[in-house]
């Protein structure tokens, strides 16, 4: 039985390979869009170079820097030039990136360009999101979480998943795989299950993917 198989109850006494710690940083890197980090930590590691092309990194990475600066419009253009069909397929994806214009629109008080921007562009989709106009404070309004940062990042990390997954690479980070396998392991603990309640969940299943 390797380490991935053994029963999660025991994983806090396992001890684990300098090479699992180092692809679990490696992905987290890769993910994150963190070239010259992974450069440095290749060098100093002498681990493999990973199979993915670090142009397409940097050009990833300014797609959603563009994101979190609010210039929605940009990251919608450089996404569809960098994966051409890809915000035709996901929708509601599209709609988080025009809504986030439409939000920078209200917030910089040009309401005719936002209602103009919104019948032309957002009412296609079926949503509404005039209640913004409806308040000279934008941030008073019950849709105000669409003008906070975790909005933009939220909207950045799902844009950054669909563009991983379109380049056939994995949309989560083995970290964060890892997490979802804690998190899973941690809620059978507390249902106090018998040992088959851990069938079907192993670290390996996580880690391949």
């Amino acid at each position: 039985m390797s380490e991935m198989d053994v029963d999660p109850r025991q994983y806090e006494n396992i001890a684990v390979d300098d090479n699992v710690i180092q692809n679990v940083v490696l992905s987290y890197l890769v993910h994150s869009c963190y070239k010259e980090t992974i450069e440095s930590f290749i060098t100093c590691t002498g681990m493999k170079r990973p199979a993915v092309n670090l142009d397409d990194m940097d050009k990833r990475k300014w797609i959603l820097q563009f994101v979190l600066d609010g210039n929605a419009l940009k990251a919608i253009e450089l996404t569809e030039q960098f994966a051409p069909d890809l915000l035709e397929k996901n929708k509601d994806l599209h709609f988080d990136l025009l809504s986030l214009h439409f939000v920078e629109l209200v917030c910089s008080r040009k309401c005719t360009d936002a209602l103009e921007f919104a019948q032309m562009k957002l009412t296609p989709f079926g949503k509404d999101f005039m209640a913004l106009l409806a308040y000279e404070e934008p941030e008073k309004s019950p849709m105000f979480h669409l003008l906070s940062l975790e909005y933009k990042q939220n909207v950045a990390d799902n844009l950054n998943r669909a563009i991983l997954g379109h380049a056939n690479l994995p949309s989560y980070s083995t970290i964060e795989r890892l997490i979802q396998q804690t998190s899973i392991v941690r809620q059978i603990l507390s249902q106090d299950q018998g040992k088959e309640g851990f069938a079907g969940f192993s670290l390996k299943d996580y880690l391949k993917s």
